[in-house]
């Protein structure tokens, strides 16, 4: 039983680790230059899958930004002017990591601004909950006394 615990676990962490899509015949001969390619490739947003960078990512636009990345790097380009190339076809959005400018405002405050509206949301209605469940009137004698008696013909039913 404990084995095949240990089985499942180990075949669960083999499938969590993300499939690398390159492929061989993408590869650059030079090392040095595969591994700048691949580091640029890390900084980069598959425009299909959105959350995968395109070096993990198995579709075809990826692929062609993996070529043209290599294309850049053996034209001689640096790691900052392929992503220059890049980003003026694309724009920013296809940064994993865009940059701080007015045209990207809204993707880094938009987060702190939902995260307050809902805030203000809750405390309002957290505040009118409250105020609603309270009664504005305290209880008349004759109230309290028909309560009490209620209550102890429950206690009396209960013996």
């Amino acid at each position: 039983m404990k084995s095949l615990v240990v089985l499942f676990a180990l075949l669960f962490t083999l499938i969590a680790v993300p499939a690398i899509a390159i492929q061989p015949d993408e590869m650059l001969k030079d090392p040095k230059l595969e591994a700048r390619a691949r580091s640029v490739d890390q900084e980069l947003r598959c425009l299909v899958c959105q959350n995968e960078n395109i070096d993990d990512s198995d579709a075809d636009l990826a692929h062609d930004l993996r070529l043209l990345v290599r294309k850049r790097i053996m034209a001689g380009d640096n790691n900052d002017q392929v992503k220059q190339y890049i980003v003026a076809r694309y724009g920013n959005y296809v940064l994993l990591k865009p940059p701080f400018s007015p045209e990207t405002y809204l993707l880094w405050f938009g987060p702190v601004v939902l995260l307050l509206a809902a805030a203000t949301v809750a405390v309002f209605y957290i505040r009118r909950q409250s105020t609603v469940a309270i009664p504005s009137d305290p209880l008349s004698p004759e109230e309290e006394g028909r309560i009490a008696a209620l209550a102890g013909d429950q206690t009396k039913e209960r013996t």
